[in-house]
């Protein structure tokens, strides 16, 4: 197939690197160093077994026209940058081209073929003005949730640290030609890429997590089991986790774990940073919208209360906030 990896970071690179060692036609839409480092030397991974490969066939370009119709574009950017390339990306469009969207949290399409009274809403918190879905039709999209973990180590290098498995769906759980061909890529890539009848109910799975124990960490700087150890914060992520099953609930979406299995999940994965604490720390725009502002958004929608939830998100927004007006990352040392 031919595909283009929108971001070249430690997702996109992962991806991209093991779909063009695997065979495929792949081009990396990067920039700066990032493309530099791809065209000079392609694209270098390092597995989790210390095993390293270089994918030196693929293509990069800071062009998506240069690039040209694509059969699938992989979205592999955050989800407060989609906005950033939506403008681009048409650019890479055949008429059967695929987008597979791998951002985190409450994805922009998500009422699209939802059905109920909430069919075809859009979501303010991750979309405002509409802008991202009149760029990226919902149509062509492949949901998509993103479980592996990576590191960028340097331009062009990426290492991979565990897990295998993305998940995949279309958006009306119909289990279409497209769906089934990128799952089969995915898979001779090496990936696990079951699809997926409800890829919302994963998508709520993970987010689960996310909406919880990103922010905690950010605002304290502790890691999972720190928070999962300490039993105020593991009070407050049971809270916030008891409140987002509620708005879940409503939208019909059941979790196939209870919350106290999730937290022990957390727990188990040790002293680990979770991405929002490492963005504050390095003075980056953490991802808040899509992790939580989404769920807010989505219980005001649904009728519910969500005070816990809502407390953590003012304060976290607040400390993303500070970090902007300063100009730099908050590290405990």
């Amino acid at each position: 197939m031919k595909i283009a990896v929108i971001g070249a970071g430690a997702i996109g690179g992962l991806v991209g690197a093991r779909l063009a060692l695997a065979g495929e036609s792949v081009t990396f839409i990067a920039r700066g160093a990032n493309l530099k480092a791809i065209r000079a030397n392609g694209f270098k991974l390092i597995e989790h077994d210390g095993r390293e490969q270089v994918a030196a066939q693929v293509q990069a370009t800071d062009d998506c026209a240069q690039a040209g119709p694509q059969d699938l574009v992989i979205l592999a950017v955050k989800a407060h940058q989609v906005d950033a390339v939506a403008d681009a990306v048409p650019k890479l469009f055949g008429p059967e081209t695929a987008v597979i969207t791998m951002q985190n949290g409450i994805p922009y399409w998500y009422f699209h073929a939802h059905g109920g009274a909430l069919q075809g809403k859009r979501l303010e918190s991750v979309d405002p003005g509409g802008r991202v879905a009149q760029r990226i039709p919902a149509e062509r999209v492949i949901g998509c949730v993103v479980y592996p973990a990576a590191d960028l180590l340097a331009p062009g290098v990426v290492r991979h640290t565990e897990g295998e498995r993305f998940p995949l769906g279309e958006l009306d759980g119909s289990s279409s030609e497209r769906v089934l061909a990128a799952s089969a890529c995915f898979e001779r890539a090496g990936f696990k890429a079951p699809v997926l009848a409800d890829i919302r109910a994963e998508i709520w799975l993970k987010l689960w997590g996310n909406l919880t124990f990103n922010p905690i960490s950010a605002l304290s700087h502790a890691t999972l089991v720190d928070i999962c150890q300490f039993p105020p914060t593991r009070e407050l992520a049971t809270a916030m986790m008891l409140e987002a099953q509620t708005v879940a609930n409503r939208l019909g979406i059941t979790f196939r774990v209870t919350v106290e299995k999730r937290i022990a999940g957390a727990e188990k994965v040790g002293k680990h940073k979770t991405s929002m604490l490492q963005d504050i720390e390095a003075g980056r725009a953490p991802e808040i919208d899509a992790l939580v502002g989404s769920v807010v958004e989505l219980a005001r929608l649904t009728d519910t209360p969500t005070p816990h939830i809502d407390a953590v998100y003012a304060l976290v927004r607040l400390l993303a906030h500070t970090i902007a007006t300063e100009g730099r990352g908050i590290a405990l040392r």
